[in-house]
């Protein structure tokens, strides 16, 4: 694994993502306790790995800052992008049903995790009943995404997908306080059609088309979207 930067002690009472990753309610002595279940944060360079597939799995990271990419190598040796994760969500998920991780976890930009050791996290939910229904809220919001991703790659066209990855981004990027209407992508176009399950060409062509509907208007990674109603519009056409 990539040499990762010297732990930093953190504390997840004065953190301004509590409220994303950890659940509401807690009390300032059950809060305590979390404290000093999370471990620390940890560094991680653009481009390093978090953890990869087929590590062993000991702990849950909380994103403090940054971008992460998960994906795993598909039976031709190529890289299959499973999923996109920003500060306020958890990741590492995948290593508690066989004790190893099922996938790698990359950063995309500089980033920050606080790491939790499992089967801390798992005693001290035992305890904290606020704590264990959390949990048990964050895997299953991690399986609604999935059968989400499943249906997008099942029956939606290569705009319909492009505009659900969008809308979905800065739906998550909003309740973090950033704009609905503008974003920077952290992931490549390739990255963002392995995803999505679309080539390069139909990813960028895609973009185009979006652009020309002057729907959206795109500066190198850098999206501004001009017609949010209509990106949606894209996306409720297809369920229909």
């Amino acid at each position: 694994m990539d040499k990762l930067d010297k732990p930093i002690k953190v504390t997840c009472s004065n953190c301004n993502l509590l409220e994303l990753c950890m659940p509401f309610g807690l009390t300032p002595s059950e809060l305590e306790r979390v404290d000093g279940v999370v471990a620390n944060r940890r560094k991680v360079k653009r481009g390093s790995l978090l953890f990869r597939n087929g590590d062993r799995f000991t702990s849950l990271y909380a994103i403090r800052t940054g971008f992460f990419k998960t994906c795993v190598a598909s039976e031709d040796g190529r890289e299959q992008v499973t999923g996109f994760q920003m500060a306020g969500e958890i990741i590492g998920l995948d290593g508690i049903v066989h004790d190893n991780h099922t996938c790698d976890a990359i950063a995309l930009e500089d980033a920050e995790v606080c790491v939790m050791p499992f089967d801390r996290l798992e005693e001290l939910s035992r305890e904290v009943n606020t704590l264990q229904r959390h949990v048990h809220k964050v895997m299953s919001r991690e399986i609604v995404r999935e059968h989400g991703v499943m249906l997008l790659l099942g029956s939606m066209c290569a705009e319909e997908r492009l505009a659900a990855f969008l809308v979905n981004l800065i739906e998550r990027l909003h309740v973090r306080g950033f704009s609905q209407t503008e974003v920077v992508l952290r992931m490549t176009r390739e990255e963002i059609g392995s995803y999505l399950g679309l080539k390069l060409e139909t990813v960028s062509r895609t973009f185009s088309k979006l652009v020309d509907e002057n729907i959206v208007e795109v500066k190198q990674r850098h999206v501004r979207i001009l017609n949010v109603d209509a990106l949606r519009h894209i996306v409720s056409a297809s369920s229909h």
